[in-house]
């Protein structure tokens, strides 16, 4: 059980990211693949900051470390006219080297400091409770986060960025800076992504180089998953659906090394899994629209 309760932890603690993920790719329609980079950003600034004893101002630094990551990101794109791709690995590329320049070391360890670390000293958890309270920490905070992106996506400010991942010429006709509604949209992704890396470096009291490896197909996943469960209906619905699909995505994870699925290698093809459950949830709803369609030509001949 206690498996499964970290799983759900840890699905609301990378609940931001695909949330990131979610207004980049579904809401900017813009492959950003900042994330990786943007993601260690994030963890490394926080580590630093809070190993000083700031534990609480680490989380608005990496979220400000973010949000610079997505301005590089804009600034290539609308600036410089870089494809958006490019633009992504470019930065990418460059944070890998800086997260490795602010740690000074490929890890930093910071345990004594981290949020969680405090909050159980501080109401006295200890053993298997620390779970339970972690998991209720990471909920509340991935709600509070999903409630305020929800009410920001209805504002002037959030519907020019939803109609310039929609159609950015019609914007362009209508007098709204596109490049500014870029820029902000890329810069709010990405300060959320290197948010989720502070709250998984505080969660494990360190901070590792390794430890973005995988978090933009972690994130395809989540939005994907929530999206076969949910569908395209709203921004709201999507930026929901995103949270509970990094949450059941864990959960499969978690039930895959459990039931050892693969054997002995369960825990080393935890990409392959996920690689697995991208394909199933994209291929899936193909096939069930490809039935219907078949469905519908044979009712269409049998009236003719």
């Amino acid at each position: 059980m206690q498996v499964y309760i970290t799983a759900i932890e840890e699905g609301f603690l990378y609940g931001l990211l695909a949330l990131g993920i979610y207004i980049s790719l579904r809401i900017l329609d813009i492959p950003d693949l900042t994330t990786e980079g943007s993601f260690g950003f994030g963890s490394a600034v926080a580590a630093v900051v809070a190993s000083k004893g700031l534990s609480v101002t680490s989380f608005i630094a990496a979220f400000a470390a973010g949000v610079i990551a997505g301005i590089v990101t804009g600034l290539l794109q609308t600036k410089l006219k870089v494809h958006p791709v490019l633009a992504g690995i470019i930065t990418m590329s460059g944070l890998y080297s800086i997260n490795l320049m602010v740690r000074g070391s490929s890890n930093l360890n910071f345990n004594d400091n981290s949020v969680f670390t405090k909050f159980y000293k501080a109401l006295g958890i200890s053993g298997a409770d620390k779970k339970v309270a972690g998991l209720v920490i990471g909920a509340v905070i991935c709600i509070l986060v999903l409630i305020l992106l929800i009410v920001f996506f209805r504002t002037h400010l959030g519907l020019c960025i939803r109609a310039t991942g929609d159609n950015p010429d019609m914007v362009r006709a209508s007098s709204i800076n596109v490049d500014f509604s870029l820029i902000f949209g890329l810069a709010l992704a990405n300060g959320l992504i290197a948010l989720s890396g502070a709250l998984i470096s505080h969660y494990l009291g360190l901070s590792d180089q390794s430890f973005s490896n995988g978090t933009l197909i972690y994130g395809l996943a989540a939005v994907i998953i929530g999206e076969a469960i949910f569908g395209k209906r709203n921004v709201a619905l999507g930026l929901t659906s995103a949270v509970v699909g990094s949450v059941i995505y864990k959960i499969i994870v978690a039930f895959v090394i459990d039931v050892s699925l693969f054997g002995k290698n369960s825990e080393n093809l935890m990409k392959l899994t996920c690689a697995i459950i991208v394909a199933a949830t994209l291929v899936v709803p193909e096939i069930k629209h490809k039935i219907e369609n078949a469905k519908v030509k044979k009712e269409a001949k049998k009236n003719d």
